[in-house]
């Protein structure tokens, strides 16, 4: 006799998953192999989701830490994070074919910082260390121009070359509500600090964050699907706790669930960092599904309608 399943409902948070700057630094990967054929070079995994760099490297992409691992007659990629400006100076020295997949909002960062920079500004970044893309960020200025707070508490021991002289930006998957302590405590420290025009944290991690706070009030459960070395979903999982969530897990797919942690539970949130599928959250789905009687619900807080080009090399015919 079927056993009945206990009743579940499950809250979707939407914007979710695949934001446009990944949507577009995995298009390049797959362009990249249908004009050049495998193997495909790509520097630091593309972005940060086993799934699909998994998915990639099937498809002939192989993924490496550093340019020296790549052969001078293969084209190489710069992943999604972007990188120091070192890099492609030597991708250009070894005169390798190489396509930036670098994400439009990240590169605005780095422009912001060569702008400050060239106004005789020193940077103050704030951004987790050894992120890639606080590596890339930081490197595109010369040693010593960024100095990096990754806490408020950091605010008040850091050294600069002139307070009156500064300005700051961030890491683009940052919680927004921690950024906006930690900004605050640089315009207390230094009241002539400048900042972006428009701020550094993109619109998917803002959006995502949104939609998390809005499934809390709903749930006694929060999954967040993502890696664990994905910066904007481990905010998701610290937002949700900070939402009120007891309960808030990363988990790489629907294998990683703790069932027995859920054990009792009627009302569970799923959302997914913008690296990883939506075949994910379909797999995670069907995992409730299988176990509970599941009522989906979606909360959705925004559309997102950006897209970005990749770049001409590979928009002509293959």
């Amino acid at each position: 006799m079927e056993q009945i399943k206990a009743p579940l409902t499950l809250y979707l948070a939407a914007p979710r998953g695949f934001c446009a700057g990944v949507d577009r630094a995995i298009k390049i990967v797959e362009l990249a192999l249908a004009k050049w054929g495998a193997p495909v070079y790509v520097r630091h995994e593309i972005v940060h989701n086993k799934y699909v760099v998994d998915t990639l490297r099937e498809k002939g992409a192989v993924f490496v830490e550093e340019l020296d691992e790549v052969p001078g007659d293969r084209p190489v990629i710069f992943s999604a994070h972007g990188v120091p400006k070192a890099v492609p100076a030597e991708a250009a020295r070894r005169e390798m074919v190489y396509v930036d997949a670098t994400c439009p909002l990240v590169s605005k960062v780095h422009l912001e910082a060569e702008r400050h920079h060239a106004a005789g500004l020193q940077m103050v970044m704030i951004g987790h260390e050894g992120h890639p893309e606080v590596l890339g960020t930081m490197g595109q200025l010369p040693e010593g121009e960024v100095v990096l707070v990754e806490t408020a508490a950091d605010v008040a021991t850091v050294q600069v070359r002139d307070p009156a002289r500064l300005a700051y930006i961030t890491q683009t998957t940052l919680s927004v509500d921690d950024t906006a302590g930690i900004v605050a405590a640089l315009q207390a420290r230094f009241p002539a600090i400048t900042g972006p025009a428009k701020e550094d944290i993109c619109y998917a991690t803002t959006n995502r964050q949104a939609s998390v706070k809005a499934v809390a009030p709903h749930i006694d459960a929060l999954l967040v699907i993502g890696a664990e070395n994905s910066s904007n979903s481990k905010r998701l999982v610290e937002v949700g706790r900070a939402a009120g969530c007891a309960y808030a897990q990363l988990v790489m797919r629907a294998s990683e669930i703790d069932w027995r942690a859920l054990e009792g539970i009627r009302s569970v949130g799923v959302t997914a960092g913008a690296s990883a599928p939506e075949v994910l959250v379909n797999e995670v789905v069907d995992a409730f599904r299988a176990r509970y009687d599941v009522t989906v619900e979606i909360v959705e807080t925004a559309v997102e309608r950006v897209e970005f080009k990749v770049p001409r090399v590979l928009r002509e015919a293959v």
